[in-house]
């Protein structure tokens, strides 16, 4: 067996289609709305913007691992078991006897909102401990898809050193995917910015919100985040309620031109239930098409429904709805497009009109 044209050691970790590297946090959210200090009882779950899209991946049929580190406790173990419950690998999490496991608390509202809380208790975790050295390069580099985010450098020197060394241009890495995920409240230093930039000019697919291009590098506009991101084979810029405009992946010409073809897709009309996890499932609906090799403006249109599942339930993360079903909506018109109005269990929504053609 080979990985990406190179030669498996013996006993090296099977290839999947995708490899997410990434803290996962246990969260809890309120049972009902109100402020922290008043809330008197919350419901547990799992919260990490890479260990997201794996999920995702894995419920979509794909292949997935999720490498990480967890504390020795039992929010670790939950994490563990949470993540792999959805099919995904997790035999390359260790679990560290010396450093806790993340955890944080939020109000049930929209993040969006003004009387949003979240407190955060992740400071000296067993994952802001991740270094090329504690890490299992062999299994992160076992991918089709390697998924990062700049979450991840902003926990500590040695999580930035980390993403530096797996988005270091090699012979035989896997196709990177990086998603900026500007956590402001994360960075202890003013480099950000420009870390930020580097890593996602060292990718070969970005994602990036056209707010967080502006508030990081003062970038208005989709082409003008292209133009500042040559490398990448691709460059997303998420819009909101817009939609989502890709550069490049049409020709396979050279990546220093960008003056490639923009592919525009508009958002879907979505009632929506939380904003909470629909960036994550937008690059999880991305990468997925880019694995089955779809044209550039079916990637986008995966994207925008697999996050359509996660605007339409209260927690972060959401199962997709079936193949074929989302191969139909994608495949739809774009006046047809444009009129699609989903809402609560529209992804259910095929198999229960598959389940009454069967009842006598």
């Amino acid at each position: 067996m080979t990985a990406n044209g190179l030669p498996l050691a013996p006993g090296a970790p099977d290839i999947v289609d995708v490899v997410a590297l990434g803290e996962s946090m246990v969260t809890f959210v309120p049972s009902g709305p109100g402020r922290l200090a008043d809330v008197p009882s919350f419901q547990r779950g799992i919260g990490g913007a890479e260990s997201n899209v794996a999920c995702v991946l894995a419920a979509a049929g794909h292949s997935a691992r999720w490498v990480s580190r967890v504390g020795a406790d039992g929010f670790g173990e939950h994490l563990v078991e949470a993540i792999g419950a959805y099919g995904v690998d997790v035999a390359s999490v260790p679990r560290d006897p010396a450093r806790p496991t993340g955890i944080y608390f939020r109000t049930a509202g929209d993040r969006a909102g003004d009387d949003h809380e979240v407190a955060y208790y992740r400071a000296g975790s067993a994952a802001s401990a991740m270094t090329v050295e504690n890490i299992d390069l062999d299994a992160v580099r076992a991918g089709r898809v390697l998924h990062l985010s700049g979450i991840t450098a902003a926990l500590s020197d040695g999580c930035r050193a980390l993403l530096r060394e797996l988005t270091a241009s090699r012979a035989g890495r896997p196709l990177v995917s990086f998603d900026v995920n500007h956590r402001p409240g994360l960075w202890r230093t003013a480099d950000g910015p420009r870390v930020l930039l580097e890593l996602a000019r060292g990718a070969d697919i970005v994602f990036v919100g056209d707010d967080e291009a502006r508030e990081l590098w003062g970038l208005r506009g989709a082409r003008a985040v292209r133009e500042a991101l040559p490398e990448p084979e691709i460059v997303v810029v998420k819009q909101g309620g817009s939609g989502a405009t890709a550069f490049g992946g049409a020709s396979g010409g050279p990546r220093e031109d960008v003056t490639d073809p923009a592919a525009f897709v508009p958002a879907l009309n979505v009632d929506v239930v939380a904003a909470v996890g629909a960036g994550d499932a937008f690059a999880a609906g991305f990468l997925s098409a880019t694995l089955r090799g779809l044209p550039v403006r079916d990637r986008l249109r995966h994207g925008h429904l697999t996050a359509a599942a996660a605007l339409t339930v209260p927690g972060d993360l959401a199962a997709p709805c079936s193949r074929d079903h989302a191969d139909r909506l994608a495949a739809l018109d774009d006046a047809a497009w444009e009129t699609l109005r989903l809402g609560p269990g529209w992804t259910e929504a095929d198999a229960r009109a598959a389940e009454e053609v069967r009842t006598p």
